[in-house]
């Protein structure tokens, strides 16, 4: 039987920290105290004051496979996703093909079986004409659904009004969606390119996908969400605007309408384009430091329930084009945890409320079974985070299959150093296991 002590941690867990041990028995958690003795052939791991975490679930990563995997895969997305603190992911349908049929998306459940370093589920993509696959989505084996209310890929933009009703009718699954106006955003950058032509200046992309065009349409999500009853969740805000779409006078486990910020609003604003460039081109895009400020407050009294990665690599040569040409997204599993950790060191948060909105919600959120807080009987997911090794991102040290990341030159003051899934120390201070796999996660629906 695999068992495994890890002793003299910070163990932070629903809004606490307590100095104590965790005894891992086979996948699960079997006792938390203050001095488990170790048995015979148990491993022990003197976390020497480090921090204990709950694994973290990422809500919305794209790792690109099938059909872009010379950007990323699910073997290196979740890689350097392990390294990086996390231990569980729901990834989005916007692959080539688009997850947009049941056996689609169940082929992207096998490579996983067989690749991903750890737990895995994948959101079923609906769009204007697959209602009936849809319906057939499985409650209690699928993160939930994945609407594209804004620019996209292929045909996944659902832009039918009477489609939209009928899919917020029809499911009782979480709803996210990617909320972004197409018309205000393609009148937006018709007039940009009458002007600039294709080589618009990236200071340009949060007034093109601007304040408005994210407003009217996550307002008109919340409205068709509020008309049907439909359980939402509103994927990457970025205004300040938005916020007050939101409310915290009620517990998450019954909140119908629910919301995500990602770490890169957190992080940027508009200013750091002159710097990055299309480095940070985001869909929704950085917004201003009024936006951020506003997407801080409303983490912090809990109207944002939820943060993610929005992990999507893209090669270095893509990014590097003109505006138009320059796709979104930027990977950032590998950083996320420390990132969102050096804000809680420079007291932006608190590390408990930074796990509440990394750990403990998304698994409160989408019903994940067992998973998402240090608990006996639970999986035993968890991460050390030593807050003493100062590093810094750079080349050598990134772990994307693309190569690069947007945090390059920034200097962290702590550092993922073991991170177990299911009860497996699969990254160990630099090292992985490369032998082990994560589990399908199961939801409690």
């Amino acid at each position: 039987m695999n068992s495994i002590l890890i002793k003299n941690a910070k163990i932070v867990n629903e809004g606490k920290i307590q100095e104590g041990d965790v005894l891992i028995e086979d996948k699960y958690i079997s006792q938390i105290g203050t001095s488990i003795h170790a048995k015979p052939n148990t491993k022990v791991i003197d976390a020497k004051g480090s921090y204990l975490l709950p694994g973290v679930i990422d809500d919305q990563v794209h790792f690109r496979e099938p059909g872009l995997t010379h950007k990323g895969t699910i073997a290196t997305g979740s890689r350097a996703a392990v390294a990086g603190g996390i231990t569980s992911f729901f990834e989005m349908p916007n692959t080539i093909p688009q997850a947009t049929t049941q056996e689609l998306l169940e082929q992207k459940f096998q490579t996983a079986s067989k690749t991903s370093y750890i737990n895995y589920s994948f959101a079923f993509g609906g769009t204007n004409n697959n209602l009936e696959e849809l319906l057939k989505t499985d409650p209690k084996r699928v993160s939930g659904i994945k609407l594209f209310l804004g620019s996209s890929t292929g045909d996944m933009l659902v832009d039918d009004q009477k489609v939209l009703e009928k899919i917020f009718s029809s499911t009782e699954l979480v709803i996210s969606t990617h909320c972004e106006d197409e018309q205000t955003i393609k009148r937006n950058l018709q007039q940009h390119i009458e002007k600039y032509g294709d080589d618009i200046p990236i200071e340009k992309h949060p007034i093109i996908r601007s304040e408005e065009a994210c407003y009217i349409s996550s307002s008109n999500a919340i409205a068709l969400a509020k008309k049907t009853g439909a359980r939402l969740h509103v994927f990457h805000l970025t205004t300040a605007k938005e916020m007050e779409l939101f409310t915290n006078d009620i517990p998450l486990k019954d909140k119908k309408i629910t919301a995500e910020v990602c770490l890169h609003h957190l992080w940027f604003t508009d200013h750091d384009y002159k710097e990055k460039g299309t480095l940070i081109k985001w869909n929704p895009a950085i917004k201003t430091a009024k936006d951020r400020d506003g997407l801080w407050e409303a983490l912090l009294d809990d109207r944002i329930d939820v943060i993610a990665s929005d992990h999507a690599p893209h090669l270095l040569e893509e990014k590097q084009q003109p505006y138009t040409k320059a796709p979104s997204g930027a990977p950032l599993v590998q950083h996320s945890l420390v990132a969102m950790m050096e804000c809680a060191l420079n007291n932006k948060i608190s590390i408990e409320k930074m796990v509440e909105k990394m750990c403990h919600n998304p698994a409160i959120l989408f019903n994940v079974d067992k998973r998402g807080f240090v608990r006996e009987g639970y999986y035993a997911d968890l991460v050390l985070v030593d807050t003493n090794q100062a590093w810094q991102v750079q080349k050598d040290n990134i772990l994307y299959k693309c190569g690069w990341s947007p945090l390059e030159g920034t200097k962290f003051q702590s550092k993922v150093t073991h991170t177990f899934v299911n009860g497996n120390l699969i990254y160990n201070q630099g090292t992985f296991n490369d032998d082990l796999k994560g589990m399908r996660i199961e939801f409690d629906r």
